[in-house]
């Protein structure tokens, strides 16, 4: 499955759009940033080479495709300032997400501004299920997640390798229901824990 005229995709402040060759020295520059790699699985420095390579690999995908990550470039009045990541289980009924953000650029709402818009369009392009995982220590994350409607689904203890460290691992899903739910306002009360 391939959700064709995926992109771009266009919010109040941004525009996702494909990345382009010109993004690489950009895409290079966040991901080399050591507070923006802690809890990502690409070491640091990331090589303008890997940057250039990564954006050639995704130069035929328009939209997210079965069994392929795409990432989506999150520009700011043109400028690169991140990405979301997409990938489609072999049905298509399932996304899996991943976002980065340029250290400049967080904490001013971008994050959950692009991801919010990415999981709208999958959702409404009849996606079931959008999930999302993190490094439990990544609060600022899991903000996102909660503040654009995911739930948290558990957290797996020690349960990944990162930098030679065991970590816990956060999961958080959203279902299409729940999505049209929030969005018409009539988003039913948490149950009781």
């Amino acid at each position: 499955m391939i959700l064709s005229s995926f992109l771009p995709i266009a919010t109040d402040r941004l525009v996702l759009r494909q990345f382009t060759p010109a993004d690489a020295t950009g895409l290079a520059a966040y991901r080399s940033e050591p507070a923006v790699a802690r809890y990502q699985s690409w070491a640091t420095p990331y090589p303008l080479s890997a940057a250039q390579r990564l954006i050639d690999e995704q130069s035929h995908l328009d939209g997210p495709t079965a069994g392929e990550w795409l990432q989506i470039a999150i520009a700011l009045d043109g400028d690169l300032i991140g990405d979301v990541a997409v990938r489609l289980n072999d049905d298509g009924h399932i996304a899996k997400i991943g976002y980065t953000i340029a250290p400049a650029h967080q904490r001013r709402g971008f994050g959950a501004e692009a991801v919010g818009a990415v999981v709208a369009r999958l959702l409404e392009a009849e996606v079931h299920r959008v999930e999302a995982s993190l490094d439990a220590r990544n609060d600022a994350s899991a903000r996102l997640l909660d503040r654009i409607g995911f739930r948290h689904e558990g957290t797996a203890v020690s349960a990944e390798l990162a930098d030679g460290e065991w970590c816990d691992v956060a999961y958080y899903a959203i279902l299409r229901d729940e999505h049209e739910a929030r969005v018409s306002g009539s988003a039913r009360p948490a149950a009781p824990a």
